[in-house]
């Protein structure tokens, strides 16, 4: 019984810590869930940026400002927030981690960023007579339409089904009508279409295609 008892004493305080520690847990992790909203603005004329990124770090999750740069988002506190949008430079800001409130609220102001280019320099044709001169003689590129006319031609397409080889599937095609034509006169005499006009006119217009040119 001794050593029940102190068993259970010994027990008891483990119960205790444990317990304690469950409920705290998730306690702990709803104090740190904040509320983060606020506006982003324009650092010279305090405009408010539309469409700008509100993107926690890390987190693979964000949030776009309205059309008034006015935004929330559900964050953790001590996260780290990027507000950025094209032509302005990014800001970074952490949540604290010592807030006694589950809102936070922001007013980000943007700074525009500016690109500079490289200087360049335009001077004019000498002569009237040089300008119309490099303004004739200018060749300018086909467009896309042009190319296609081109490309398909009758003239072009002509040349291109004299030179080139048959592909993949015309060589296919062509060994299964082999294959048809001798299985179908399996066992029997192939007819000879030398007395049949029908062969012959077939003949005379492959002739006149050119299908029996060397294709190299």
């Amino acid at each position: 019984m001794n050593k029940a008892l102190r068993f259970s004493f010994f027990l008891l305080p483990l119960l205790l810590s444990f317990t304690l520690n469950a409920q705290q847990k998730p306690m702990n992790q709803k104090d740190s869930v904040v509320q983060l909203y606020g506006v982003v603005m324009t650092a010279d004329s305090l405009r408010g940026v539309p469409s700008a990124s509100v993107v926690v770090v890390g987190k693979g999750r964000g949030t776009i400002t309205n059309s008034d740069g006015v935004f929330s988002i559900v964050v953790l506190k001590g996260d780290q927030i990027t507000f950025s949008s094209i032509g302005f430079k990014d800001k970074t800001i952490y949540i604290p981690t010592n807030l006694t409130d589950n809102q936070y609220s922001v007013i980000q102001l943007l700074v525009s960023d500016t690109a500079y280019l490289p200087a360049t320099i335009l001077k004019p044709r000498p002569t009237r007579e040089q300008f119309e001169r490099d303004f004739v003689n200018n060749i300018i590129p086909d467009d896309n339409y042009e190319i296609a006319r081109r490309n398909t031609d009758e003239a072009s397409r002509k040349v291109l089904l004299a030179t080139l080889p048959p592909d993949g599937r015309e060589a296919v095609n062509y060994q299964l009508k082999q294959q048809a034509s001798k299985y179908y006169y399996a066992g029997q005499v192939a007819p000879i279409n030398l007395l049949n006009p029908l062969a012959w006119a077939d003949f005379i217009k492959a002739w006149k295609r050119g299908d029996f040119k060397s294709k190299k």
